[in-house]
């Protein structure tokens, strides 16, 4: 019988491990456009690198600031990923060791959502910044 109740333990944590699983997959999908866009504007800054003039200055200041936010973005959302993979990691331990881990969780989960906003306004301040310089005159 006692196999049969550790058994169902199992399933359950795996069950509420679940839904951070699925954030994961989400943040990394994040990431992934990070990187490209911080790979565009290191290869942006690289080709601006020997050009001599005032608008290129402007430019080059524009990429390091989109560049030091992506940066930003990208860390605090490895962060956030890192806090959820702590979150699964103690859901399992909780089980295991049979301690309640709730308070644990629950404050992982906030610091891993904070570090996940912080990181997507940071993108969003990014995006202003790269589309800043477009203008469209109407038809």
């Amino acid at each position: 019988m006692q196999l049969s109740s550790d058994v169902s333990t199992v399933v359950h944590v795996i069950q509420l491990a679940v839904a951070p699983v699925f954030l994961l997959t989400g943040i990394g999908a994040i990431l992934s456009v990070l990187v490209n866009r911080l790979g565009r504007v290191v290869d942006r800054f690289r080709v601006l690198e020997g050009l001599a003039a005032d608008s290129v200055e402007v430019e080059m200041g524009i990429l390091a600031d989109r560049a030091r936010l992506i940066h930003r973005a990208i860390s605090l959302c490895t962060a956030g990923a890192l806090l959820i993979c702590v979150v699964i990691a103690t859901l399992f331990v909780g089980a295991i060791v049979a301690v309640d881990v709730s308070a644990g969780i629950a404050v992982l989960f906030i610091v891993a959502m904070l570090a996940l906003i912080v990181g997507l306004l940071c993108f969003l301040r990014e995006i202003f910044l790269a589309t800043g310089g477009i203008h469209v005159t109407p038809r």
